[in-house]
């Protein structure tokens, strides 16, 4: 099963202290350079990425939706607000999804659905981090301590009681 992130997007560009400072100038570029970061990251890792902004002062009625870059990007409805898209693709998703928030309401209403969550300071750290080193095999992942499966990870995985024995004799020598 592969990952989907869903990234609150004016949440990430307002926690994030670049981000923020290129919102200032102009929102379009804010956008802008959040999608190409993600683009970057999408490029390195290969997991699905979905950026949803907030359309409520848009002028149109329909959500819109369009790619850019291999990054989906979601304005929400007029009059909705981009946690309720998130909070309803979460409960699609399920396991499948890890979200990008720092909205504690809509980190919880996702954890409750199954759905991984993690902090938008954080997930830029992973991002910079992943995007700077440019390698799959960097070891960091933004989904570390998270396996999107059901399979449990108990003993089975033990070695047997003899290989343990044989490892400790080994120790010795």
């Amino acid at each position: 099963m592969a990952l989907h992130i869903i990234v609150d997007g004016y949440n990430l560009i307002r926690q994030s202290a670049y981000l923020s400072e290129v919102e200032n100038q102009d929102i379009q570029l804010g956008r802008e350079a959040l999608i190409d970061q993600l683009a970057a990251y999408k490029q390195v890792r290969g997991h699905a990425v979905t950026v949803v902004f907030d359309g409520t002062r848009a002028p149109h009625y329909a959500r819109q939706k369009n790619y850019t870059r291999g990054i989906e990007v979601i304005y929400s409805r007029r009059g909705e607000l981009a946690d309720t898209v998130i909070k309803s693709m979460a409960a699609r998703e399920r396991q499948r999804a890890l979200v990008v928030s720092s909205d504690r309401a809509v980190a919880d209403f996702c954890a409750a659905r199954g759905s991984a969550t993690l902090s938008s300071p954080e997930f830029e750290q992973r991002l910079m981090l992943t995007v700077a080193g440019g390698s799959r095999d960097t070891g960091y992942d933004a989904c570390d301590g998270w396996t999107p499966t059901t399979r449990k990870k108990g003993p089975r995985r033990k070695p047997s009681k003899r290989e343990r024995r044989r490892r400790r004799k080994i120790a010795k020598l």
